[in-house]
């Protein structure tokens, strides 16, 4: 005889139910979803309404509205613009503050070795440049020399 023949049917039953929280959790989820998408479209529903009763008004207004809108954009940009540009302004000064007293601020360390790569490439070119004008007085002795001869 099978072990499932010797159990009662309750306890078969049971065993075949799916645990609770998986079923509390597909419910809230499903809860929430219908319950989202449901706003969802009253919000859009209420939307067009109020565009259908607003668009008569936009429409005689629009005269002042259109530019008064434009000018308060431009406004509220330049303020953005221009506190933004304050905030970077202070931050990099608080960074090179920081960078000269020797605090080693975030990316000193990079700004350290693009120092050092600069100094050693100028170090190199200099070096050819005067190889170079070596070559260059030698060979001008050289037509110098051929041309008295």
């Amino acid at each position: 005889m099978s072990n499932d023949q010797n159990k009662p049917t309750t306890q078969k039953l049971y065993e075949s139910v799916p645990s609770s929280r998986p079923t509390a959790k597909f419910l809230t989820a499903t809860t929430l979803s219908a319950t989202l998408l449901f706003l969802s479209g009253l919000t859009l529903t209420w939307t067009v309404i109020a565009l259908i009763m607003a668009t008569p008004v936009m429409v005689l207004f629009s005269p002042v509205l259109v530019p008064s809108a434009i000018v308060i954009f431009l406004v509220i940009t330049g303020f953005l613009f221009s506190g933004g540009c304050g905030v970077a302004a202070i931050t990099a000064l608080s960074w090179i503050y920081n960078y000269v007293q020797g605090k080693h601020p975030l990316g000193a360390d990079k700004l350290d070795y693009a120092r050092d790569m600069l100094a050693s490439m100028t170090r190199g070119v200099t070096e050819k440049a005067k190889e170079y004008g070596q070559y260059v007085k030698y060979k001008a002795r050289e037509v110098a020399q051929g041309e008295r001869s």
